[in-house]
C-alpha cells in the first residue's frame, strides 16, 4: 500500500483550528504546539512550547484532527518534546477514526485495539504505518505510555477522497514539462547535465569546488554568452542548500532551471529579456553531503537537525569571516572611510588557510564570490516563511551557545539579548528588494495565523531585520555586503525544511514570480563605465553615493553598478593615480537602471611617488593651487610625512608663517636700496632739514654709496618671540590648519 502524503501539520496548513486536545499541562504547551518538527522558545511565559502537553493530573489523553473532509488515513508521525532540558517522549498509543466526532472506532487487527510502538527519543520522528487506509473524517491519537511528561509532536498522512469538492478548489495545475520530484544527488546531476544539453546557446554547466567528501558543488549560469562576463551586464546568483536537510530551496532551483531554459525556447518576452540581460547563477546545492544524509531518511523522517551541518560539523551559512566587528570598531574609532574602507574590508590573515577555521565549502563559495562581479544574489532556506535582510549580527557578536542553531539542543533558544543592533547603511534598500519578494510570493505576507514556531516576527509583513530576530555571526549576507558589491537576502520558503514531494507543485506555484521578479531588480539604481581620458576602462576604481557610506568598485571592465532607490543622487568616481569627478544621477521609477559613466584625469600623485623614490624619499617641496608650499619627508615609520612646515639644517621644522615673514621684509629691503641707489646716480640729494617747533633743525645726509640699516631690520633679527619649531605631521588637505598623517600609498 501506497503512503499518502501529510496532511500538513509541519507545513502549518493544517489549521490551528483543526485541532483540539483532551487537557494541556500548561498555556504555552496547547495543542498548537503539536506540530511536527514545532521548535521551542527560549521564553518560559510565552505561548511557544515544544509539543503539546497533557495535564499530568488527568488519565486519559488525546488529540484530535479534524480534516474536514473525508480522508483515507494511511498513518501518523510521532515526535518528542523539544526543549533543551526535558527528555519527554511518547512510546506508545492508539488511533481512533470518526466521522462526527462524539462516536470513535479504535483501530484493531481483528482480535485487539491495535497498540502502536512510538519514538524512543525526543527528536527522531517515528512513522506508524497502517496496514490498510482508514476513511474518516477525524483521528485521533490516544497516548498510552510516555518517557516522562506526557507530551508529543506530530503527523498525519492521508489523502483526500477522489471527487470531494472541497479539494477540487484548491489543487493546483501542474506544468507537464517540469519536474517536480526530490532529486538524489546523481540524479540533480543529470537533471543539469540534460538542461545544459537543451539549451547550450543560454546555459554552462561548472563547479564551484568539492565539498568535504569530494562531491561537486554544481553552478549552473544562464546568459546571452554563457561563460563570458558582457561589459555593462549585471551578475544575479541564487544559492540554496547551506543546510542538507533544507531540500525545498534546493528542488525550486532545479525547477527554476527547467523553467527558464524551456520558456526561453518558446519565446517568453520576460525570461528572454531576464536571460539576455542578466548573467544569472544558480547553486542548489551548496552542502551535497548533508543532503546525501538528510535524504535517506526522507522528507518526514528526518529530524531538524539531520544534514543541517557538513560533515564536518560546519554550518555553511553562519561560517564566514566576522567582518562585522573588525568595521565597526574601525567605525567607533572614526577611522572610516579615511583610514579603513567602507566596503571590500579584506579578509583577517589565516581564515582562509586549509587548516583555518573555515569549511572547505565556505572557500569555494568565498572564490566564487571574489571572481564574480556579482550586484545581487539571495539564499534559499527554510524552518519559517519571511525574508531577512542584514545587518545579520548584532554589535560584537555572541558566544558560542547563545546564537542560532545548537547542537546540544538541536533548536533556537536563544531570543533575550542584549547588545546594539547596527543598521546596515542601505536599509531601506534592502527593506525594499525584501518586500519585493515577500509581496510577490502568494502566501508569504498571509502572517495573520502567525510565524511557524512563534508569533509572527514581521509585523505582518514577510520580512525582518535578522540582527532583530535571530543574529547570528559570520553570515554569508554580513559577509557579502562588507566585502563585495553584492546585496545579499535571505528567504525562508516555509516551515517544512523538506516537504512531501507532492508540496513540490504548490510551493513552485507559491514561489515562481517572486522568484523572477526578485531577479529583475538587479537592474534597479545606477550603472556605468568609470574610463580614463583615453577612453580605458579603469579598474577598481571606487564609486561613492552622497550620504551612503558604503561604495562599490568597478570590475575588470571599468563598469559598476549601484543598486539604490529611486531618487537624486550626487555619486562621485575616483581611483589611484586619478583626479575624483562628481556628477548628478537621478533614479527614476521606471525599469531599468541609470546610466552614469564617469571620466576620469590622471593626476600627479603616481609621479611624486616616483620622483620620491628617485630621491630616495628626500624631502622635496609640493606646490598647491593656492600658491601656498608643502614639504614631503620619509617619517621613520615608513610613512610619507606631508607638512606646512619646512625642514631646516638641523632637521627640526621651522614655522612657515615666520620664514614667510621674514621673506617679504628682506625683500621690502633690498627694493628700498635699490630705489635710493638709482636715485643717487643722477642728483646728490641735499642735507635735508626737519624745524620742529621745540628743538633746533638737524641735518641728515645720505650717501650713495653708504650701506644701511633699517630700523626694521634689527626687530625682524632681534625681537622675534621664540617659537616652537617641533610640529605635528600633517595630511595633505585643503586645510592648512589640521596635523595628520599620510601615507601616498593609502592614497
Amino acid at each position: 500500500m501506497s503512503v499518502c502524503p501529510p496532511l500538513g501539520m509541519e507545513s502549518h496548513r493544517v489549521e490551528a483550528d483543526q485541532l483540539l486536545t483532551s487537557s494541556m499541562s500548561h498555556h504555552r504547551y496547547g495543542p498548537q504546539r503539536a506540530r511536527l518538527n514545532i521548535q521551542a522558545s527560549g521564553d518560559e511565559d510565552d505561548l511557544n512550547g515544544g509539543a503539546w502537553c497533557g495535564n499530568p493530573l488527568e488519565k486519559d489523553h488525546w488529540i484530535e484532527l479534524d480534516a474536514r473532509t473525508l480522508t483515507e488515513f494511511t498513518g501518523v508521525i510521532t515526535q518528542g518534546r523539544d526543549d533543551p532540558l526535558e527528555n519527554d517522549y511518547v512510546t506508545s498509543y492508539y488511533v481512533a477514526f470518526s466521522n462526527d466526532s462524539r462516536e470513535w472506532t479504535v483501530l484493531h487487527d481483528g482480535y485487539t485495539d491495535w497498540l502502536f510502538f512510538g519514538n524512543s527519543d525526543k527528536h527522531t520522528p517515528a512513522m506508524a504505518q497502517f496496514v490498510e487506509p482508514v476513511v474518516a473524517r477525524y483521528i485521533r491519537i490516544l497516548p498510552q505510555s510516555w518517557n516522562g511528561t506526557m507530551c508529543m509532536r506530530m503527523e498525519v498522512m492521508g489523502c483526500p477522497v477522489p471527487g470531494d469538492t472541497y479539494q477540487s478548489q484548491n489543487e493546483v495545475m501542474p506544468r507537464d514539462y517540469l519536474d517536480y520530484t526530490h532529486h538524489s544527488y546523481l540524479q540533480m546531476e543529470t537533471l543539469m547535465k540534460s538542461i545544459s544539453d537543451e539549451c547550450p546557446n543560454i546555459t554552462r554547466l561548472y563547479s564551484l569546488g568539492q565539498s568535504s567528501k569530494g562531491l561537486q558543488i554544481y553552478a549552473m549560469e544562464y546568459s546571452s554568452k554563457p561563460g563570458v562576463h558582457e561589459k555593462g551586464e549585471p551578475e544575479f546568483r541564487y544559492t540554496a542548500g547551506y543546510h542538507g536537510n533544507e531540500a525545498l530551496g534546493r528542488e525550486l532551483l532545479l525547477i527554476l532551471m527547467q523553467y527558464l531554459c524551456k520558456e526561453h525556447k518558446d519565446g517568453n518576452p520576460r525570461v528572454r529579456r531576464l536571460v539576455e540581460g542578466t548573467r544569472i547563477h544558480l547553486v542548489p546545492s551548496v552542502n551535497p553531503d548533508g543532503h546525501v544524509k538528510a535524504s535517506e531518511r526522507g522528507s518526514e523522517l528526518g529530524s531538524w537537525t539531520l544534514g543541517h551541518w557538513t560533515e564536518e560539523g560546519h554550518d555553511i551559512f553562519q561560517n564566514f569571516p566576522d567582518l562585522n566587528n573588525i568595521f565597526w570598531d574601525a567605525e567607533d574609532k572614526g577611522m572610516v572611510p579615511k583610514l579603513t574602507p567602507n566596503h571590500h574590508v579584506p579578509i583577517p590573515e589565516g581564515y582562509l588557510a586549509e587548516n583555518g577555521p573555515l569549511a572547505v565549502e565556505t572557500r569555494a563559495l568565498i572564490s566564487w564570490m571574489e571572481s564574480h562581479p556579482f550586484v545581487l544574489g539571495a539564499n534559499l532556506q527554510g524552518g519559517e516563511r519571511m525574508v531577512t535582510y542584514p545587518f545579520d549580527m548584532q554589535t560584537h557578536g555572541y558566544p558560542e551557545e547563545n546564537y542560532g542553531y545548537n547542537q546540544e539542543t538541536h533548536g533556537y533558544h536563544q531570543e533575550n539579548y542584549e547588545e546594539e543592533i547596527r543598521m546596515v547603511e542601505d536599509q531601506s534598500l534592502f527593506r525594499w528588494l525584501a518586500i519585493s519578494y515577500a509581496s510577490t510570493h502568494r502566501t508569504m505576507t498571509n502572517t495573520y495565523r502567525g510565524g511557524c514556531h512563534t508569533e509572527d516576527p514581521t509585523g505582518r509583513m514577510g520580512i525582518v531585520n535578522r540582527a532583530k530576530w535571530k543574529p547570528i555571526p559570520g553570515s554569508m549576507n554580513d559577509f557579502s555586503y562588507l566585502h563585495t558589491n553584492a546585496f545579499e537576502l535571505s528567504i525562508f520558503l516555509g516551515c517544512d525544511k523538506f516537504p512531501h514531494q507532492s508540496e513540490l507543485l504548490r510551493e513552485w506555484e507559491h514561489n515562481r514570480e517572486a522568484l523572477l521578479t526578485l531577479i529583475e531588480q538587479v537592474h534597479r539604481g545606477i550603472k556605468g563605465i568609470v574610463r580614463d581620458k583615453e577612453g580605458n576602462p579603469i579598474l577598481n576604481a571606487t564609486v561613492s553615493v552622497e550620504g551612503v557610506n558604503h561604495d562599490v568598485t568597478t570590475g575588470e571592465a571599468g563598469d559598476y553598478w549601484r543598486l539604490l532607490n529611486p531618487g537624486e543622487y550626487h555619486v562621485t568616481a575616483h581611483a589611484d593615480g586619478y583626479s575624483s569627478s562628481t556628477r548628478l544621477c537621478v533614479v527614476g521609477f521606471e525599469a531599468g537602471a541609470t546610466l552614469c559613466n564617469f571620466e576620469l584625469t590622471k593626476s600627479n600623485w603616481n609621479r611624486i611617488k616616483e620622483i620620491m623614490a628617485l630621491h630616495g624619499n628626500k624631502p622635496i617641496r609640493l606646490l598647491n593651487p593656492g600658491g601656498r608650499s608643502r614639504y614631503v619627508s620619509h617619517g621613520n615609520s615608513g610613512r610619507y610625512i606631508v607638512s606646512n612646515q619646512i625642514p631646516v639644517n638641523n632637521g627640526k621644522l621651522a614655522n612657515r608663517s615666520r620664514f614667510r615673514r621674514l621673506r617679504l621684509m628682506r625683500l621690502r629691503r633690498l627694493r628700498q636700496q635699490r630705489l635710493l641707489a638709482a636715485k643717487m646716480t643722477t642728483t646728490v640729494l641735499p642735507p635735508t632739514t626737519t624745524m620742529l617747533s621745540t628743538t633746533a633743525a638737524v641735518p641728515t645726509t645720505v650717501s650713495p654709496t653708504e650701506s644701511t640699516t633699517a630700523w626694521y631690520d634689527y626687530w625682524m633679527f632681534t625681537d622675534l618671540p621664540e617659537e616652537n619649531t617641533t610640529q605635528l605631521e600633517t595630511e595633505i588637505t585643503d586645510s592648512l590648519d589640521s596635523n595628520y598623517t599620510y601615507g601616498f600609498d593609502d592614497y
